[in-house]
């Protein structure tokens, strides 16, 4: 099964060897050479995090978009994408840090508006986020880089396969009984892709290994004005994609 068909179909999928060793150490030489000051920078003794990623250190695109990461793309988009948000996440090798399932939910815009099916706004770090229309989740996706092998001990995501296909879930309203879990365990240089809809989760570490992960979120779809995507990119199609 491909990725996009296993995407759409599963809510999720691996993919090995996105990146090699050498792109892996470019990136993460990248990351380590920026000030770390202001609000995008997050640090506690369970995680340490860079919101709007590619806003505070631009020159990352050029190492993050290689010709696997732009085929990869124009592959699973039938009109024309964009990046939506850009995080980087490090849970420490002592970390006690975990998730509990979730959905992703929220978009991150440039201003609050009332607006009709734009609900649950928040204020967050100079940013606002909103729970925005359903298809524009449903037709979003996001793709975890691996920065070191992943696995169950030290926080390999959790999901729920093909709960993307059930809207937004509310937990009392889930029949855990009914549902069967799968850890997504990710080689160093690969990469998962999600559905934001997908019910996910992530444990503590208990092997006192790294994990360190770049989380994008892409969609082609536009907001409703005078709304507007709060850290969008434009990026160009690999060579010969063409849109459906």
């Amino acid at each position: 099964m491909n990725n996009k068909i296993e995407l759409e179909e599963n809510g999720y999928s691996v993919l090995e060897y996105l990146y090699s060793d050498l792109e892996i150490d470019q990136i993460l030489a990248c990351i380590q050479s920026s000030e770390k000051k202001g609000n995008s920078f997050l640090k506690t003794k369970d995680l340490f995090a860079i919101r709007q990623l590619t806003n505070v250190i631009p020159e990352l695109q050029d190492y993050l978009f290689n010709e696997k990461l732009n085929k990869l793309l124009s592959n699973a988009f039938d009109s024309p994408y964009f990046l939506t948000k850009a995080i980087y996440f490090d849970k420490p090798s002592e970390s006690n840090w975990f998730v509990a399932y979730h959905q992703d939910l929220s978009i991150s815009v440039d201003q609050k508006v009332d607006l009709e099916g734009y609900a649950n706004w928040t204020f967050k770090k100079g940013q606002f986020g909103v729970q925005p229309p359903i298809r524009i989740l449903k037709d979003s996706i996001t793709i975890r880089i691996h920065l070191d092998k992943t696995d169950r001990n030290n926080g390999a995501l959790k999901v729920i396969p093909k709960s993307h296909l059930k809207g937004i879930l509310r937990s009392e309203s889930i029949n855990w009984n009914e549902e069967t879990e799968f850890i997504c365990e990710v080689d160093k240089g690969g990469a998962m892709l999600m559905k934001p809809l997908i019910l996910h989760a992530s444990n503590r570490t208990t092997n006192r290994k790294q994990r360190r992960v770049i989380h994008l979120e892409f969609c082609s779809h536009e907001l409703a004005k005078p709304l507007n995507w709060l850290e969008r990119i434009n990026l160009k199609p690999a060579p010969n994609n063409v849109y459906n």
